[in-house]
């Protein structure tokens, strides 16, 4: 019987790619460099934000003082940006709510940087308890290095095989099997169903309230 439960961010419960994307192409913009389109950026979330502004960089001709300063650009024009359009997916507040009702127990868990996940967790999630939000950062790796979700499942005093970890990528199915919670795969992010079952998915999901079905 699940416990707890534990959410990525990104693609999970918030849809954050257009900030993101404005943000990065902002960037891009000042250094006269193409830009990217939404579904592309999807393709880039997942592993961080230094690992974002990688991908989205012209693939030669980079060197590393130009990826550092693009780097930094990025964290601020994103910091000032991260809660611009970025929203709760439809049906997010109605699950947490009924968990709540449960008694089951809510973290959140990000490769986001730790500070943004703090300011859009705050931004958005205020209404319901958090057992523990977290993003990557200081002595936390990011995921898929499980050290972040057997830190959650200490704080909650439940087992991780009685928490299910909630995500929309291959990283996220992956924390979840490294760190022995069940794994379950939303459809409505930024990833494939096939990515989410490669990893590990032992569940995939269409719409948030589905999540209750696999709680017993």
């Amino acid at each position: 019987m699940i416990k707890g439960v534990v959410f990525d961010l990104d693609g999970t419960l918030a849809n954050s790619i257009e900030d993101i994307a404005d943000s990065m192409n902002i960037v891009l913009s000042e250094k006269d460099f193409p830009i990217h389109d939404y579904d592309t950026y999807k393709t880039f979330v997942g592993r961080g934000l230094k690992a974002l502004v990688e991908n989205a960089l012209p693939e030669s001709g980079i060197d590393e003082a130009t990826l550092e300063a693009c780097y930094n650009r990025m964290m601020s024009v994103y910091d000032e940006n991260c809660v611009a359009k970025t929203c709760l997916y439809p049906g997010i507040a109605e699950l947490l709510t009924e968990l709540q009702k449960r008694n089951i127990k809510i973290a959140v868990f990000s490769n986001k940087a730790n500070e943004l996940t703090q300011k859009v967790a705050k931004a958005l999630l205020a209404d319901w308890q958090l057992e523990m939000v977290i993003g990557a950062g200081g002595d936390i790796p990011r995921k898929p290095n499980p050290k972040g979700a057997i830190m959650i499942s200490t704080k909650m005093r439940i087992a991780p095989e009685e928490i299910m970890y909630v995500g929309d990528s291959g990283v996220d199915m992956q924390t979840a099997v490294n760190s022995g919670m069940y794994a379950a795969g939303v459809l409505w992010g930024f990833r494939s169903m096939e990515e989410l079952l490669e990893n590990g998915a032992e569940v995939l999901v269409e719409n948030p309230m589905d999540l209750l079905n696999s709680l017993d």
